[in-house]
């Protein structure tokens, strides 16, 4: 697994599609992943400091799994297939140990600026996306 960080968020109000960029933490490596508008502002919300009198939903589903006692310790992006990013969640949990969960990239890449937790891209992906150098 390979240590990333967030580098980039293009955002184009008149599209659809927008992108984050990771960065491999000790390399050039990038893997660009397009992602919906929504999940796009929320991750750039969030880390502008911008706070909503309201939960949105990432808020919320952070402050619940805070509340069922889940730690959430990594994110992992592990695969890629005909064009679509696949990610993992990597939990603890006082009940069931620990507990990776199926999440879009998206969702999984604002989770992971909201609890401040380690991200990562598998190696393979790395390969599979052509990551620019």
């Amino acid at each position: 697994m390979v240590p990333v960080e967030l580098a980039r968020i293009i955002i184009d109000e008149r599209n659809p599609e927008q992108v984050v960029v990771l960065k491999e933490k000790n390399g050039r490596r990038q893997v660009p992943i397009v992602i919906g508008f929504v999940e796009a502002t929320s991750i750039q919300m969030r880390i502008a400091g911008s706070e909503p009198e309201r939960p949105m939903t990432h808020d919320l589903l952070a402050s619940v799994l805070r509340a069922l006692g889940a730690e959430v310790e990594c994110l992992v992006i592990d695969d890629l297939v005909e064009g679509t990013f696949f990610a993992k969640l990597r939990m603890q949990h006082t009940a069931n140990g620990t507990v990776a969960v199926d999440c879009r990239p998206s969702d999984g890449i604002a989770l992971a600026v909201r609890l401040a937790i380690p991200m990562f891209v598998d190696e393979r992906v790395f390969q599979k996306a052509g990551a620019s150098q």
